[in-house]
């Protein structure tokens, strides 16, 4: 059991939902990323997904694509994240998901990348694109090295598909709850309880939702009906807006702590 499923069954004791933030390495800089992570842990986070910079992130939106492009000006590799996460282990145990598209992952290699992320300290790979129905080497390969492998489900998913991304999915299965790219909303979608049972009938792993949760009334919500409460956008968006200031960890952390006192205060037991 890694760090991520720990931290799951964990939570299930407490009655307890997972507080999921995503960042994209590098940006502004890979020294603010550290400083991002070690403030979300302190903010409550559960698991961090830490995004690796892409120049085609076709499954996200605006926010995320410009801090993608911020990261790989500011020189952000694959090998560089790696690095990230051998030097984050030196301080902290929080649980880490790279977040990555598979192109980078080929160009890198799959086996190396896989080993070389166990080996630096991080405990799942979410790859965005990879079909879960042509994944059984690549779930093969993080499997032998102890990796959680983490895919993705939507509101369009077939009852067949669900079954092959439960069977594929290890430490979480992750629920985009809109369809079209990643983004903050205003809203929820009104039929959140139907999906996530829905899911819920085809696997036995934990369900995360993300997807438009901007605030602590949408975490106090998904956290009542999920495992996990994914926020990406927001943060992204205030990173973006606050640049490489020295308040930027502070100003994350003051903004985080909220949404994971909700997600968790939500599923705890009476």
């Amino acid at each position: 059991m890694n760090r991520i499923e720990q931290r799951f069954a964990d939570l299930k004791a407490r009655g307890e939902s997972a507080f999921i933030p995503y960042i994209t390495g590098g940006d502004p800089s890979l020294a603010q990323t550290k400083a991002i992570v070690l403030a979300l842990e302190a903010a409550g986070a559960d698991v961090i997904e830490l995004g690796v910079p892409f120049s085609d992130p076709v499954g996200d939106g605006p926010t995320i694509q410009e801090a993608s492009q911020r990261a790989l000006a500011a020189g952000t590799s694959p090998q560089k994240m790696l690095a990230l996460v051998a030097d984050l282990r030196k301080e902290t145990e929080v649980p880490l998901l790279l977040f990555s598209y598979y192109n980078p992952i080929i160009a890198y290699g799959v086996e190396a990348f896989v080993k070389d992320a166990a080996a630096a300290g991080a405990d799942g790979i979410l790859c965005v694109d990879l079909p879960p129905e042509e994944a059984d080497a690549y779930k093969a390969t993080l499997d032998a090295s102890g990796l959680c492998s983490v895919f993705l489900t939507a509101p369009t998913t077939t009852n067949e598909r669900l079954a092959i991304i439960g069977k594929q999915c290890s430490g979480f299965v992750y629920y985009i709850s809109r369809l079209g790219v990643t983004g903050a909303r205003e809203d929820l979608v009104t039929d959140l309880k139907q999906a996530v049972d829905r899911i819920k009938t085809h696997t036995q792993k934990p369900v995360a939702v993300g997807f438009g949760i901007s605030k602590p009334e949408h975490a106090r919500e998904v956290g009542g009906l999920a495992e996990g409460v994914v926020v990406g956008s927001a943060i992204v968006k205030l990173i973006g807006e606050t640049g490489d200031t020295p308040e930027l960890a502070e100003r994350v952390r003051t903004f985080a702590q909220p949404l994971a006192e909700a997600a968790k205060a939500a599923a705890a037991p009476a």
